[in-house]
């Protein structure tokens, strides 16, 4: 009965021609819009065009009852805003139930990371005897030294590095340039993996047994041999060291403007997320070593 409203037809045709939306956000709309009043038809509500702001938010709670998460329901929200104003510009109603609806917050996904002893047995993991593990050191303690991205690691190339001063230079997202410092033992593995790297074309630092540049697949592959060799849960990733890195700082004293400079964040908001690890570890210390804990 939906597909066939005149209203719905002509907010499609006004997405389309008007707004020049793709046809799969288009569809995306429709089916939100087709959700929404098949759901309105199960309460046995005939007339979309006079419903009220409660009965928006009975559909808000019936769609976080079904599971659905807050992008996903702000995402409903915001077609079937879209759908009661151009309502209003056709004049076919004359306000909206969904002008004072509050959208929900989105989830604040906390990044997992490792505490500073599962670090130090993966840093310790790799057999330097070995080149292709000699290799691998380096590229984790630059990880974990420097917080980089892994697509900034494998792109750094041995001219963006000076090792007399243990700084390098890092272009991040959006093309920003940035400069990173980095502690002794980080330098000392680049340099002992610098003096065996086999002769490459590559003008990037770390490269494959074939003499190219290492790709972040390739690398993932190398880590997960070591979390096996430690035992160390599966849910880590080289990304997982960024985390690290940044949650290690706060828990150490370093303030938040300077870590979000090390990662290279442009909102202070995304650096900020860290500190609610950082508190959670705090909290865990207090409770597990204070007497009245």
């Amino acid at each position: 009965m939906y597909k066939e409203d005149h209203n719905l037809g002509s907010f499609f045709t006004f997405l389309y021609v008007e707004k020049g939306l793709s046809k799969n956000t288009i569809e995306a709309y429709s089916n939100d819009l087709n959700n929404f009043l098949s759901w309105l038809n199960k309460l046995d509500i005939q007339d979309y065009k006079n419903i009220s702001e409660a009965s928006i938010n009975e559909y808000v709670a019936h769609l976080f009852k079904n599971g659905l998460k807050s992008s996903s329901v702000n995402r409903k929200i915001s077609s079937l805003k879209s759908f009661y104003l151009f309502l209003i510009k056709k004049k076919v109603i004359s306000s909206s139930p969904l002008s004072e609806i509050i959208t929900p917050k989105k989830e604040q996904y906390l990044p997992s990371s490792m505490s500073e002893d599962e670090v130090e047995r993966l840093l310790q993991s790799p057999n330097i005897e070995l080149d292709i593990e000699t290799r691998d050191k380096a590229m984790i303690e630059m990880l974990y030294a420097t917080g980089m991205r892994i697509s900034e690691l494998i792109n750094l190339k041995i001219t963006d590095i000076d090792i007399e001063r243990s700084v390098l230079k890092v272009l991040g997202k959006g093309s920003k340039e940035r400069l990173i410092p980095f502690g002794e033992k980080a330098s000392d593995s680049l340099s002992y993996y610098l003096k065996k790297r086999k002769k490459s074309l590559a003008k990037e630092v770390f490269i494959s047994n074939r003499g190219r540049k290492m790709t972040r697949t390739g690398f993932w592959q190398r880590i997960k041999i070591y979390l096996s060799r430690e035992g160390l849960q599966d849910s880590i990733s080289p990304h997982t060291l960024r985390h690290a890195f940044a949650t290690h700082l706060l828990n150490r004293g370093a303030d938040l403007r300077s870590v979000q400079l090390l990662l290279g964040h442009s909102d202070l908001s995304t650096t900020q997320i860290y500190t609610h690890i950082a508190k959670q570890r705090l909290g865990e210390v207090l409770k597990k070593h204070h007497p009245r804990g």
